[in-house]
């Protein structure tokens, strides 16, 4: 609960003031019955209107006080909760964007999501509810018990006897549904994951026919949600019937008891009164006060959850000792002998991997797929840390270097082309926030996405969510111009012109070889590498062969294989 705490710390103001306001508004609504009586007792019997008036003023003026106090009870309380979910919410992003790549494919996006969203509101209500009532309803129940005590002290015992068993009630109602409420929240995980996995790949789905597959599955998973919340609902609704019940069986016994008291001349009709809406206050004030505990409950099973993942350590800046500087010789970059095995994954994705490049080298990575490609390039900007070996850039390993300084000297062009919503200049200054328009349209020019600004009226043409306005060339271009903006060290091309055609790609990487860095070009084409100062192929998660396209045509079979298909490929 520290998180929590800590959250709270900017409104501990509200969190005060919220509870004492709902005091004040108690102490109107225990002083009622009491006004009530002495109507009864005194106006009514004595046929006295004036009084009668004045003492239904008194309980306007109660009334009134009563709902100023409730409002602003709920104005501090509301503040309170929303500034906490808030600050606890960009905690929790914050957090998981500082997670690697290894902890985000353990959690899953799904996980994530529902922390962020679901969870994070259940906290809400339950600290919004918990300023409102934990402090209210115990001392509404007990002012009136000492209140019914004022009134008459034989009728008051049939409070004690049953205030108790009202309390049990609802704690074992409590104790039964928390577990039960768990299990709801991990189900709901689920159909949060089926509902992102259908939502992002409907187009998947309709291609393939599969819509009636998924509404099957999703409609499981939402039976076994329902099911978990109608047996939690079952035992939470046997709530109000008890303590009606247990509230009707004291308002009978207490209505005896008060008949023959007042028959002895002991008590008065407005004291019987008096003692009903008591009893009356504290079945409301139990009903109430178990709603919070169910709403609690759920809130503390949904912020052990966050705090799970609060107290994750996120990827550390560096993962070695600082390494000394590179020389002027030192390579680009360059892989020694590495392994790399994704965790739970069983057998390497790459095995005894060495290779390196000059400053300003071409370098184009081949191979089928499955064989590494990605996984090899994950590596440079430490995406994924070699599990044995060294990955280094320009001499210096790059577990050594502050993974900030690192991503900025490795640009990254990934498989998927990633847009945000906004404008193209807003997507291309993700690559450097301070460039200029010129440095920017200088990128586009590079990455040949000159034509794709142009038709959408300039920089501050408008952008879809996930770039969905545009083509998957367009798309692919932009990515790359956004990489460029940096001005990167290394430029990673992961597959990133496969939706270009083939005059564009040569445009590409003609503009590309002119440019004063390193790039590394991941394609399944050999016509995107074969003009590589060197081409590495992989199978398999290793080495196949390594050199020119000629050299490789030469002594390299699995790039033989691939050359021949392509070419077969292109005859048809």
């Amino acid at each position: 609960m520290k998180h929590l705490f800590s959250c709270m710390k900017a409104y501990r103001a509200e969190a005060i003031l919220s509870p004492l306001f709902k005091l004040c508004e108690a102490c109107m609504e225990l002083l009622v019955p009491l006004v009530v009586a002495a109507i009864v007792d005194v106006g009514i019997a004595s046929g006295d209107v004036t009084y009668i008036v004045t003492r239904c003023l008194i309980l306007v003026a109660f009334g009134v006080a009563g709902l100023a106090f409730a409002l602003t009870a709920q104005f501090f309380a509301a503040k309170a909760a929303v500034g906490m979910s808030a600050e606890l919410r960009r905690r929790l992003f914050d957090k998981l964007q500082s997670f690697s790549y290894t902890q985000i494919d353990e959690m899953g996006t799904a996980t994530m999501i529902t922390r962020m969203t679901s969870d994070v509101n259940q906290v809400q209500a339950g600290v919004n509810m918990t300023l409102r009532l934990l402090l209210r309803s115990p001392i509404v129940v007990l002012g009136a018990m000492v209140m019914a005590f004022t009134v008459d002290w034989a009728a008051a015992l049939v409070f004690v006897a049953v205030t108790p068993v009202l309390a049990a009630s609802v704690i074992g109602i409590m104790a039964a549904t928390i577990p039960m409420y768990k299990r709801v929240q991990g189900r709901m995980d689920g159909v949060y994951l089926a509902t992102r996995e259908n939502l992002a790949g409907v187009r998947v789905l309709r291609a393939f026919c599969k819509e009636e597959d998924e509404e099957r599955e999703f409609a499981a998973r939402n039976a076994a949600l329902r099911r978990e919340q109608k047996r939690a609902g079952r035992v939470s609704a046997l709530t109000n019937p008890l303590t009606y019940a247990l509230i009707s069986l004291a308002s009978i016994v207490l209505v005896w008891v008060g008949g023959v008291r007042v028959d002895g001349g002991i008590l008065l009709q407005g004291d019987v009164i008096a003692l009903y809406s008591y009893l009356s206050i504290i079945l409301v004030e139990l009903i109430k006060f178990a709603n919070l505990i169910f709403t609690v409950s759920k809130a503390i099973s949904c912020e052990k959850r966050i705090e799970a993942v609060l107290e994750q350590e996120g990827e550390p800046a560096i993962l070695a000792p600082e390494g000394g500087a590179g020389g002027d010789g030192a390579p680009a970059f360059a892989f020694e002998d590495v392994t790399f095995a994704y965790h739970g994954g069983g057998a390497p994705a790459l095995h005894n991997v060495s290779f390196s490049a000059k400053r300003g080298e071409t370098v184009g990575i081949l191979g089928g797929t499955g064989s590494g490609k990605t996984t090899l390039i994950s590596l440079l900007p430490r995406f994924y840390p070699a599990s044995r070996g060294t990955v280094r850039l320009n001499g210096v390993d790059v577990n050594a270097i502050p993974a900030a300084q690192l991503r900025e000297r490795v640009g990254v062009v990934p498989q998927k082309a990633v847009l945000f919503k906004g404008t193209i200049r807003s997507n291309l200054l993700w690559g450097r926030g301070d460039a200029t328009d010129e440095e920017l349209m200088r990128a586009a020019r590079i990455a040949q996405a000159e034509d794709v600004i142009a038709a959408k009226g300039g920089l501050d043409g408008e952008i879809e969510q996930e770039g969905k306005n545009l083509s998957g060339g367009q798309r692919q271009r932009l990515t790359i111009a956004r990489a460029l903006v940096r001005r990167p060290e290394v430029l990673i091309l992961d597959d990133s012109s496969s939706a270009l055609d083939y005059a564009t790609d040569a445009r590409l990487r003609k503009a590309l070889s002119a440019m004063d860095c390193t790039v590394i070009v991941v394609s399944q084409r050999t016509a995107s590498v074969r003009h590589a100062d060197k081409i590495v192929v992989l199978d398999d998660g290793g080495i196949a062969g390594i050199g020119t396209h000629e050299e490789l045509l030469e002594r390299c079979e699995v790039y033989r294989e691939i050359a021949a298909s392509q070419e077969k490929e292109g005859a048809l």
